[in-house]
C-alpha cells in the first residue's frame, strides 16, 4: 500500500509528530523537578539519620528541591 504525499495519514503523522517535538521541553522539565525534589528529599533523610535531626534536614531538603525544581521549570516555561 502506497502512501500519497497529502494523505490525512500523513498529515496526522507529521502534526504527532510536531506535538511530540513541542513537548520535549516541558516533559524534561517535569522530569527535572521530580527528580530535584526526590534528591534533596534522600539527601536530607541521610543527614538526619546522620546526625539524629529527624525530620528537620528532610524537610529542608524539600523545599530545596522544590525551589530548585520550580526554577528549572520556570526557566523552560519563560523561554518559550
Amino acid at each position: 500500500m502506497m502512501k500519497q504525499k497529502g494523505s490525512s495519514f500523513n498529515r496526522s503523522f507529521d502534526y504527532f509528530q510536531k506535538i511530540i517535538r513541542d513537548s520535549g521541553p516541558v516533559a524534561a522539565a517535569s522530569y527535572g523537578l521530580i527528580g530535584a525534589v526526590i534528591l534533596f528529599i534522600l539527601l536530607g533523610y541521610f543527614l538526619d539519620r546522620w546526625l539524629g535531626t529527624a525530620p528537620w534536614l528532610m524537610i529542608v531538603g524539600l523545599l530545596i528541591g522544590l525551589g530548585t525544581g520550580f526554577y528549572e521549570l520556570s526557566k523552560i516555561m519563560w523561554k518559550k
